[in-house]
């Protein structure tokens, strides 16, 4: 029943729609994680006479983090920023899947030879990537900014924002980053394209997967993805938020000087930095997310071949009336 009804066309508006609620849904559970990773990305270590200047905390790990905020703030400080990290979440997940399916379905109506390959999968998520990107990156460049204000400096969504826009930027300020985001959509481009590959490697020819199958796909497909791109998720944190106390309020100009100052400060590996839970966080975050769409995505099929079935039945229905008023004059002769 489930393989059949998964052959039913939900459109690009059911699948951005199954996409975008599997994503609020797994980022809400895991939200922590995030604010932790971000908090891990952006810190400098301070040296020598920084140390007694800096006031900002230096967190030697994720527990660390975990231990120092929930102390100082309570729980709610784990939360810090994430009504602005949700709506995010929403709007990128709900815009890639939209495009994702637009350009996927154009591609195999123009090139009728069978599925696409692993280069063609990539390319179609960069694609849907980047156009996402353009139309939702303001909402990441304020909850990037909210995560990371200290407690007393901390501001709502709306006053973060006017707060960017006043910066030296301008209202461009909203898409700083926006070269760096548009490198990372082989991000999604390697995790989605590697999940429907892994598809048909590991289950091939089934339709419906189930919840722990879609888990584990979606875990391995986003872990591949975070390795590779670490670097540049790094560097596209650190222009996005306030600028370390050691350059006196200069924000960042591009990603490659956030890369050069972190390699000078703190070194190579230092690109790698919070690897830890952005790989725990993309691991659950991508198998909760994968596994809530294809439940999402069989709700709206079963709901489209309900109303598809009542709509056949008032069509029978009108159609034995019509038939029956036709036959009365003909008993009356």
């Amino acid at each position: 029943m489930a393989v059949q009804s998964k052959q039913v066309p939900i459109g690009p508006w059911g699948k951005a729609t199954a996409g975008a609620a599997g994503a609020v849904f797994a980022n809400a559970l895991v939200y922590p994680l995030d604010l932790v990773k971000t908090k891990l990305q952006v810190q400098v270590k301070p040296t020598g006479s920084e140390k007694a200047l800096s006031d900002e905390p230096h967190y030697k790990s994720s527990w660390d983090a975990v231990s120092r905020i929930g102390a100082a703030e309570g729980v709610k400080g784990l939360y810090a920023g994430m009504g602005g990290s949700l709506i995010g979440v929403a709007s990128t997940n709900f815009a890639y899947f939209y495009w994702y399916s637009v350009v996927r379905a154009l591609y195999i109506r123009y090139h009728k030879n069978g599925q696409p390959s692993t280069v063609i999968e990539l390319s179609l998520g960069a694609v849907a990537g980047a156009l996402a990107q353009l139309f939702t990156i303001p909402v990441a460049v304020v909850t990037t900014r909210q995560q990371t204000q200290k407690k007393e400096d901390r501001k709502d969504l709306f006053e973060t924002a006017r707060e960017v826009i006043d910066g030296e930027d301008g209202v461009c300020g909203l898409w700083r980053g926006l070269k760096a985001s548009l490198v990372l959509v082989v991000n999604p481009a390697i995790t989605y394209g590697a999940y429907e590959r892994l598809k048909d490697v590991v289950f091939p020819g089934k339709k419906a997967l189930r919840p722990w199958e879609a888990f584990l796909l979606g875990a391995m497909s986003k872990s591949l993805a975070t390795i590779i791109t670490q670097p540049l998720i790094v560097a596209k944190v650190g222009l996005q938020s306030r600028p370390p106390p050691s350059r006196r309020g200069k924000p960042f100009k591009s990603f490659v000087e956030v890369m050069k100052f972190i390699i000078e400060n703190e070194g190579v590996l230092s690109l790698f930095k919070g690897m830890g839970p952005q790989i725990l966080k993309g691991l659950l975050v991508q198998g909760i997310l994968m596994m809530t769409k294809e439940r999402v995505e069989l709700l709206f099929i079963l709901f489209v071949r309900y109303v598809q079935t009542l709509r056949s039945q008032q069509l029978r229905k009108a159609a034995s009336l019509a038939s029956a008023k036709v036959a009365v004059p003909v008993l009356i002769k």
